[in-house]
């Protein structure tokens, strides 16, 4: 009997806590399709409890009193095998259901639930299972002792689901990356279904035809999409990183850095001041016209991949550049792959950008502060607040601009207003610029905005050197506060608020 209550300990213990850890590697395993924001993890947590909720429902109907230890035992080791199964198929299905459903006929934020939905509701729904189940098995012939039993199945299950998140952000991620994880927790499973399965020998059929099925079909199925193979390079505790080999299109040595699912520069090995990117020309545009050839000092809010550091860092070109990068991995990977090279001229700082610059004197000592750490619409609420921007304009010689890349629509851009009228608090001149093919575009663009103490006094820029480029000063009328639009502080910077158009909306993701 003794033995009996510890396997029932150790099923609502582990399966508490695989359930935790599947639902914080979903994000891991979403961020290469859909990035990391605030939506992403609400329909992660949303879809996790709803399985859950399903499960327990089916797991009370699973437990009547006709149920005795053996049947209870062929019941839970059939749920724990098809938990495994169901862990196992979200590496599959998330490889072979993602590009259509993420395809421009559902609006993202329809498609973003959608697709979370179908792959990862199944193993929360029979995970959910269990509880209700042991708890049925472990009150049998024990009602005089049902608040201690209960008392002790509920913080198993509490205990279980703190292992299993904080293992899951603090080590199997780091460690085993998140495909890794997935298969661990599918071995947990497995491995609980074994036990019941050993436990009583007549709840073998059912189970092990659940995992020889599942066996037989995910392997086979996962191989040809390439569903147990890492997508990333590297997969460090922020982001799936990856380098793609840019030469077959720019016909020269280069790469494109990637972070989950968006590109984050393009290197060329052989000539760094080549700037595909064109907001990235732009800044390099207007800091040539505005200082002439001296040395640049700059501070960087974000590395990526380096291309703009890595443009000013020549002797001569280059004063003090100083890049915050939260992700060593990031940096490591730009050394290895994308022909950085640390040293004279710059220095890396691995830690939150806003952190870094605090930690700075609080006088003139940047010609430019560039901002390049908004990951597509996930935005760092406390890198757009004005309280940051203080910091920024303290720390602004004469002169001096700061320049921040923004994701947003063409078409009421509700964002992007707030952003421009927050820096309006601490900067006499801010100003939108647009490269001139996406001037006219009506979907998403990339702007770049411009705070500083004096206007560029220019409504066209050509580019000198390089890509044959003209960007174009957004008309200031267009910028004029909406009524919507608000200065965003420390204590309410509502970002993902309004950022919430693009999402709704599949026009602005076409």
């Amino acid at each position: 009997m003794r033995l009996r209550h510890l396997l029932y300990d150790l099923a609502v213990f582990f399966s508490a806590a695989c359930a935790l850890t599947l639902e914080i590697v979903a994000g891991r395993l979403l961020a290469p399709y859909v990035g990391m924001s605030l939506y992403t993890w609400t329909a992660i947590i949303a879809v996790v409890l709803a399985g859950l909720s399903v499960g327990h429902w089916l797991g009370g109907r699973m437990a009547g009193p006709e149920v005795d230890a053996r049947r209870g035992a062929v019941r839970l080791a059939v749920a724990f095998a098809l938990a495994a199964a169901s862990s196992l198929a979200t590496l599959v299905l998330l490889r072979v259901l993602a590009g259509p459903i993420l395809g421009p006929a559902l609006p993202p934020l329809v498609a973003l639930v959608l697709l979370t939905t179908l792959v990862f509701l199944p193993p929360s729904l029979f995970a959910g299972i269990v509880s209700p189940l042991v708890a049925k098995l472990a009150l049998d012939g024990a009602l005089d002792q049902t608040g201690r039993i209960l008392g002790r199945l509920y913080a198993l299950g509490a205990a279980g689901s703190i292992l299993g998140t904080l293992a899951t952000g603090y080590l199997f991620i780091s460690w085993l990356g998140s495909t890794g994880t997935v298969l661990a927790v599918a071995a947990v499973y497995a491995a609980l279904a074994l036990l019941f399965m050993l436990a009583h020998r007549q709840a073998i059929v059912a189970p092990a035809a659940v995992l020889l099925a599942a066996a037989a079909l995910l392997g086979p199925a996962g191989s040809r999409v390439g569903a147990f193979a890492a997508p990333c390079d590297t997969e460090s505790d922020y982001y799936c990183i990856r380098v793609i080999d840019f030469a077959p299109q720019t016909g020269r040595p280069s790469g494109l850095l990637v972070l989950d699912h968006l590109g984050h520069g393009i290197n060329d090995r052989d000539q760094p001041e080549l700037l595909y990117s064109p907001y990235l020309q732009f800044t390099d545009e207007l800091a040539r016209q505005r200082f002439a050839d001296r040395p640049i000092s700059a501070f960087f809010i974000g590395g990526g991949a380096y291309t703009l550091p890595r443009a000013w860092q020549p002797a001569g070109r280059a004063g003090e550049l100083i890049v915050a990068e939260i992700d060593p991995a990031v940096t490591a990977i730009a050394a290895e792959r994308l022909w950085l090279e640390p040293g004279e001229h710059l220095t890396v700082l691995h830690q939150d950008a806003r952190v870094a610059l605090q930690a700075m004197p609080a006088s003139p000592r940047f010609d430019v502060v560039f901002g390049d750490a908004f990951h597509d619409i996930s935005i760092p609420q406390h890198l757009v607040t004005d309280e940051f921007h203080y910091e920024i304009a303290r720390r602004l010689r004469p002169g001096g601009f700061y320049a921040i890349n923004v994701i947003e629509a063409r078409r009421d851009p509700v964002f992007l207003l707030s952003l421009v009228r927050t820096l309006r608090q601490r900067f006499a001149a801010v100003e939108a610029w647009l490269d001139v093919e996406e001037f006219v575009s009506p979907g998403r663009v990339t702007y770049l905005l411009l705070a500083s103490d004096r206007p560029t006094g220019l409504d066209r820029l050509f580019s000198t050197r390089g890509f044959e480029r003209l960007w174009l000063r957004v008309p200031e009328e267009e910028l004029a506060p909406a009524a919507d639009a608000f200065v965003l502080t420390d204590d309410f910077a509502p970002v993902d608020r309004l950022m919430a158009h693009i999402l709704f909306e599949p026009s602005l993701n076409d």
